[in-house]
């Protein structure tokens, strides 16, 4: 079996502003600094072989940080765990996105979830498979991993994903999938007055609230 805690960087200020992020490359703000050192406190009570993070500069920083609290080495950068992209509403608010692509309208450019959860979970298995019985922090994205929980449990797990939380995985035996298990590390993790990732993207909230009514 190999282990996984998936966590989400710290925020950035386009989180605090609740713009839709994505792929744009947007650094830490010092709250998130605060977030990331935090959940390396936490992750560092127990043993992990490696760390690997997204490229994206949120996610690299993150893995640095956490790298230096739990005693590891630098990350690996893997770019399939890289935020997915929302085309054309990167950047917008809220009320820009209803202005410029009111529900029902394409966004040119999104990546689909499914295409997300495909990438990512191939790479789960990708470093399972290379590093069978290890426990490895992957440090991405909260759309990155919704995509996940989404591909595992359709519709099963409504818990928040905020910047700097923690998600537990076991790879099952054989790497034929990924098996969520309940861990109080998960709820230890959540930063105190943290959003969750829907309250932050209104793209991703417009879509959940789409799936959570057809």
């Amino acid at each position: 079996m190999t282990a996984f805690a998936l966590v989400r960087h710290g925020e950035t200020d386009w989180n605090r502003a609740r713009r839709i992020q994505g792929a744009t490359d947007i650094p830490l703000n010092d709250t998130g600094r605060e977030q990331a050192r935090a959940a390396g406190r936490l992750l560092a009570g127990r043993a992990w072989s490696r760390i690997v993070a997204s490229p994206l500069v949120r996610a690299a920083e993150t893995a640095r940080l956490i790298a230096m609290e739990a005693g590891l080495a630098e990350p690996e950068l893997d770019e399939a765990f890289v935020e997915r992209n929302y085309g054309e509403a990167e950047g917008l608010t809220g009320a820009e996105l209803d202005e410029r692509f009111p529900e029902g309208v394409d966004v040119p450019g999104r990546e689909s979830r499914d295409a997300v959860g495909e990438r990512v979970v191939a790479a789960l298995h990708r470093l399972a498979a290379a590093h069978p019985g290890e426990s490895i922090i992957v440090v991405a994205h909260g759309g990155v991993i919704r995509s996940v929980l989404e591909t595992v449990a359709p519709g099963r797990h409504r818990e928040p994903i905020t910047n700097g939380s923690v998600h537990s995985f076991q790879h099952a035996d054989g790497g034929l999938e990924l098996a969520r298990f309940d861990d109080p590390l998960d709820e230890q993790s959540i930063f105190p007055f943290a959003e969750d990732f829907l309250d932050q993207n209104p793209l991703a909230h417009r879509e959940d609230d789409a799936r959570s009514t057809s």
